[in-house]
């Protein structure tokens, strides 16, 4: 009766690819992936992944040993091929002493410098001054010359070298060595080491054939020479790399996702610059230019170029709303609008800057429906809910007849739509633009209330210097970012813009 365990070996025998039919046979001799590299013929890096597989199949077991390798720097290659420079110091004293310009001819000022200090502590070096430096050997720099230095013995070495290699001696040359400029260095290592288990002494009492077929070919059918070889046998069960299929960024998928949502229902894409100008970032939407209500933006300003040009029209409407309220029945902030300094560039606060633009728009369509994704600056302490580079949804509703029950019915709906919820709560805000405000709550089951945004309705101060008239109109921003994390299921709000590529391949595309 064949006993179970020999089948199983023999399946294990007819299933080894070829990189490791090559690497199995010396393992019982080579330990370490360098040394299997060069018995077997492979590059270490076939040697290494013919290893891994070995372990999945529990035929082997690779251990991680810590070494210290010592490895040649630059100026250490440099002193193997023409030697170091006290060797060449105390050849060039052999015939006769020589002044400090004569050694110069031969060797480096720094050379110089670093042998006088070696070569006299071993009382090599006898220096007499006369009208420069003199230097001579001693009788025991003349014993020398008839024997190779230490150091030169050491770098004679094959290159790297363990640490724990070295004797007694070997190492107070090693730590001389080291205090000198790019000689030698002494690296920590994680350093594979492989061993043969029980199963894999019992493979190889195996026969082990190398002449076996990977894959069928026309060639091999036509000449039938399948017949005179062993097929490999393949292991469905063994753990194989995984493959990731390309796909978008997880976040940038949802973002398109909430684009088409938005065009879905009607709302048209409006668009705006990253850098922006104070006047369409803040002054349109009628907040004051010295108020404390811009304290909340914390804007990036921009030092060059520090200004733009501004349509002057459009900034005269706007200027006499901030002085007096011009015609929309308001008595204005009453201070003096400053021209240059609505024209100051900064880097978008709001998506809201979209929205003043639009309404100045000579293609605004009433009623419309407009949407914009957009990104925004400013500056803000980093944590799981909060960067200083965030995203936001923004748009505006116009039309004749809107009331606030049309935009809670609004900010509703984009908390079911874009949420995934309808545990949401509106309560009043303040907004410097809008009157009255609101600000939207949705719950998040970890993060518990978290804030998506806030709305209201324009005051007639930013319509009607914008548009020529007034028209009510529905604003609104949302924090996609947040938005994102609630339906990505991400608790911690930086991971939308991870470089990670183990949490970019696990993340769920929705």
């Amino acid at each position: 009766m064949v006993d179970i365990v020999d089948i199983n070996i023999k399946k294990l025998a007819e299933s080894l690819s070829p990189l490791e039919r090559k690497v199995l046979p010396y393992i019982q001799k080579y330990k370490f992936p360098e040394e299997l590299a060069i018995v077997s013929g492979l590059k270490e890096v076939e040697v290494v992944r013919a290893l891994q597989w070995l372990q999945n199949k529990q035929i082997i077991q690779l251990q991680i040993e810590l070494k210290e390798l010592i490895f040649l720097e630059e100026n250490g290659k440099e002193y193997v091929r023409i030697g170091l420079p006290e060797t060449r110091f105390i050849k060039a004293l052999e015939k006769s002493q020589k002044s400090l310009s004569q050694l110069q001819d031969e060797l480096s000022k720094e050379e110089i410098n670093s042998c006088i200090g070696v070569l006299r502590s071993k009382n090599i070096l006898e220096i007499k001054k006369d009208k420069e430096l003199v230097f001579s050997l001693t009788k025991q720099g003349v014993e020398w010359l008839k024997k190779d230095l230490p150091e030169e013995k050491f770098l004679a070495k094959e290159f790297p070298v363990d640490n724990a290699s070295l004797s007694s001696e070997e190492k107070e040359v090693l730590e001389s060595l080291k205090k000198r400029k790019q000689i030698v260095s002494v690296v920590l290592k994680k350093i594979k080491k492989a061993s043969l288990t029980p199963v894999g002494e019992n493979l190889l009492q195996q026969k082990i054939e190398d002449n076996v077929i990977e894959r069928l070919t026309p060639q091999i059918l036509r000449d039938s020479s399948w017949k005179k070889k062993s097929f490999r046998r393949y292991d469905v069960s063994i753990n194989v790399p995984q493959i990731h299929g390309g796909k978008l960024q997880v976040y940038r998928k949802f973002l398109d996702g909430v684009r088409k949502k938005f065009q879905t229902l009607g709302f048209q894409e409006m668009n705006g610059p990253l850098v922006e100008s104070d006047f369409w970032d803040m002054d349109a939407l009628f907040m004051p230019q010295f108020h404390s209500a811009r304290d909340i933006h914390e804007a990036y300003y921009i030092k060059e170029p520090k200004f733009t040009e501004i349509d002057p029209k459009i900034i005269k409407h706007v200027k006499e709303v901030h002085e007096n309220g011009s015609s929309t029945g308001s008595k204005g902030w009453r201070y003096q609008f400053d021209v240059q300094r609505t024209k100051r560039l900064l880097l978008r606060t709001q998506g809201t800057a979209c929205s003043s633009r639009m309404l100045a728009n000579p293609n605004l369509q009433i009623p419309g429906k407009y949407f914009g994704i957009t990104r925004c600056f400013r500056y803000d302490v980093i944590d799981a809910t909060h960067l200083p580079d965030f995203n936001q949804v923004e748009g505006i509703v116009i039309e004749e007849g809107l009331t606030i029950k049309h935009l809670f019915g609004l900010l509703k709906m984009f908390a079911k739509e874009f949420a995934n919820t309808e545990d949401v709560r509106i309560v009043p805000g303040y907004f410097p633009f809008t009157e009255p405000s609101a600000e939207l709550f949705a719950k998040h089951p970890d993060l518990g209330w978290v804030e998506l945004g806030g709305a209201g309705m324009f005051r007639p101060e930013v319509v009607t210097p914008l548009l020529g008239k007034y028209v009510p109109v529905l604003a609104w921003g949302l924090g996609v970012d947040r938005l994102g994390m609630f339906n990505l299921e991400i608790k911690d709000i930086r991971n939308l813009f991870s470089h990670d590529l183990e949490f970019l391949r696990e993340s769920r595309i929705i």
